[in-house]
Order: C-alpha cells, then sequence, then structure tokens
C-alpha cells in the first residue's frame, strides 16, 4: 500500500456479550484506496465494521482513524486539534467518527422509508458543513444518476437498487475519508451488482476517500479493489493485493471451507 492510511487496525478483538468473534485483526485502508473483507457468513466481517464505526465495543487491540486512536481500555481521543476527547458513551463516539470523516453503509441501508430520496440523501450532510447543498447533493447523483427522476419519491417505494444507491449518495453527501460499505450485493440481482460495485472504484479514486467493503460476490469484489483480506473465525488466514488473491483462489477458498 502506497497511499497515506486512513485507517490502521491493530490487534483488533471485537464480539458481542464480551464473547469475541474477531480476534488479533490487522488491517489498514490507504486514501484513494478499495480495500475487501472476503469470508463466509458468520467471520466477523461485519463486527469488524460495526467496531471501527463506534456501533459495536472493542475487546482489545486499537483502531486508529485519522487523528482518532480508539482502544478497549479508554474513550477515543484526538491527538491533534482542539478537541481533547471524543467518544464519552457509544452514541456520542458514532456521532464523533462521522463528524471527522467516517461513514458507513450497514448490510440493512438503514433508510428512512417515510421520507424521499432528497430528504434521505441530505440527512448525511454534516452540521455546518462547508459549501452549498445545492451543489453537494448535484455532486453525489453525479455517481448515481438514476436517482434524479426519483428525488421527490418514497424512499420506501424504490427498488432494491435504488434503495442501494440512495444508502452511498447520503454517506457521500458528507465528504467521507473513509467509507465502509457492508454487502452492497445483498438482495440485489447480480446485473445491478455489476453496475454498482465499479462506481466504488470510480469514488475512492475521484474523492481521495478508503473504501472498505464486505462482499460476497468474491470475484466482482476483487476485480474492483487494489487489496483484500479474508476472514475465516474472525482470524485473518489470507491477505494481499486483490490481483495476488486472485490467482490464488485456493488461498481464498480456505477461508470460506478450510485447509
Amino acid at each position: 500500500m502506497s497511499a497515506a492510511p486512513v485507517l490502521v487496525v491493530e490487534g483488533l478483538v471485537a464480539g458481542h456479550d464480551g464473547v469475541p468473534v474477531v480476534t488479533g485483526l490487522d488491517l489498514t485502508v490507504g486514501a484513494g484506496e478499495v480495500v475487501a473483507l472476503l469470508g463466509a457468513n458468520g467471520a466477523g466481517k461485519t463486527t469488524t465494521l460495526l467496531t471501527v464505526s463506534g456501533l459495536a465495543p472493542m475487546l482489545g487491540g486499537t483502531v486508529q482513524f485519522g487523528e482518532v486512536v480508539m482502544s478497549a481500555d479508554r474513550s477515543a481521543v484526538r491527538r491533534r486539534g482542539r478537541i481533547g476527547q471524543i467518544g464519552r458513551g457509544r452514541s456520542r463516539q458514532v456521532v464523533d467518527l462521522a463528524r471527522v470523516g467516517l461513514a458507513h453503509v450497514p448490510e440493512d441501508r438503514s433508510l428512512f422509508f417515510d421520507l424521499t430520496t432528497r430528504e434521505n440523501i441530505l440527512l448525511g450532510r454534516r452540521r455546518r458543513q462547508p459549501g452549498d447543498v445545492a451543489e453537494d447533493l448535484d455532486r453525489v447523483l453525479g455517481y448515481f444518476p438514476g436517482l434524479v427522476a426519483h428525488l421527490d419519491q418514497m424512499a420506501g417505494s424504490l427498488s432494491g437498487g435504488q434503495q442501494q444507491m440512495l444508502a452511498l449518495a447520503r454517506a457521500l453527501i458528507s465528504r467521507p475519508r473513509l467509507l465502509m460499505v457492508d454487502e452492497l450485493s445483498l438482495g440485489l440481482a447480480p446485473i445491478i451488482v455489476e453496475q454498482l460495485l465499479p462506481v466504488l472504484r470510480t469514488i475512492a479514486e475521484t474523492t481521495g476517500a478508503g473504501v472498505l467493503i464486505v462482499e460476497q460476490h468474491v470475484h466482482l469484489a476483487l476485480s474492483i479493489s487494489d487489496r483484500a483480506y479474508v476472514l475465516r473465525r474472525g482470524r485473518v488466514t489470507a491477505s494481499g493485493t486483490a490481483e495476488e488473491l486472485a490467482g490464488r483462489p485456493d488461498l481464498v477458498e480456505a477461508g470460506y471451507f478450510g485447509d
């Protein structure tokens, strides 16, 4: 990885109700880089994303996102700047991480179905975000022109593909430094996935944001990624450039089925 890291995860232990699901995870994402996190269901991929975004507790290790460092035994702190300490309580930590440039698109998309497409997108805009609202809206719609005709339509009446575009657009309007996307392809037809996944590559290249994706369509994920990690039972079993892992399907399959 040649780009400066926007995310550095070291020795991460994470889980639920004090039970580890992820153990000893080391992971980095560089600016303008797409990194895929692969593995079977239950491998710890979603838990990793939830922990990085502050939605799940850390049990060990550290997560550094820009100037923010999080660990299991202290609140998140900013090493530089006017704020001395953030993350007093998990809900506050989530807000603070979003404020400094982390955007997370969960697998359920978390849209407000009784709001319009336009209203959902604008909810992602940070309070006191510089710039013009209309220009920001036009900017994100440039990635998803299919939403333009549906701006005044209720989100709940959109198709699955349109809802996924909307979730991504809402994340992008905040101008994130790190975009995390969990299972973009969930419930979508393969042809829609083939259209949407390359947009993540474009986003990384045009905005300079780091992109971390969890995706079950392994070959498609590798085709748009720079690097990838394979998780099995919460541990990394293989990592490398996307090209290296695409050329070694045995390493990827071992992460899903064992040795």
